[in-house]
């Protein structure tokens, strides 16, 4: 089960959210997502900008330009961790957020937290490279963001520009 969060804001454009209301957005979107149980690990969160991000896609992934989030999964054999090991790492791009929240009308907020769901929906074994697994993983998102709709106000958790 998730028992820590580290993370790590890199974005002078946008304000980083509060540790406490973070950390428990992440535990209820990991159980939510079907992360394991099994053993106390924790979730690295980097919160980066666009300029970094096509770094990190091109350096980790080898893809070009930005992206939204890239997830890094070390939950396999969960039972070989030592309590509060890094269990997943999450590289998150808050001005995607922004650009794709306007653009579909669901808001910086409401994004930025389909992101960290979408993140660790990929630790947890889901994909989205084939349509079958696309459809799939749209569907677990609809599930896990409705569900933590009615729990958080994303602005609280993730508040935008003043």
């Amino acid at each position: 089960m998730l028992t820590g969060l580290s993370r790590s804001w890199r974005n002078a454009r946008h304000p980083a959210p509060g540790r406490s209301a973070l950390t428990k957005f992440a535990r209820e979107a990991a159980e939510l997502s079907h992360l394991p149980d099994g053993a106390d690990w924790t979730l690295d969160v980097t919160f980066t900008n666009d300029r970094s991000m096509k770094k990190y896609n091109a350096e980790l992934v080898g893809h070009r330009g930005s992206t939204d989030v890239i997830t890094f999964a070390y939950l396999e054999d969960a039972e070989c961790f030592f309590p509060g090991e890094v269990g997943v790492e999450l590289i998150v791009n808050p001005d995607a957020a922004a650009r794709e929240g306007e653009k579909r009308g669901t808001g910086y907020s409401r994004e930025l937290a389909l992101y960290l769901v979408h993140g660790l929906l990929h630790a947890a074994g889901e994909d989205d490279l084939e349509p079958a697994a696309r459809r799939r993983m749209r569907r677990r998102e609809r599930e896990v963001m409705a569900a933590l709709e009615r729990r958080f106000d994303f602005a609280e958790v993730f508040p935008e520009r003043r």
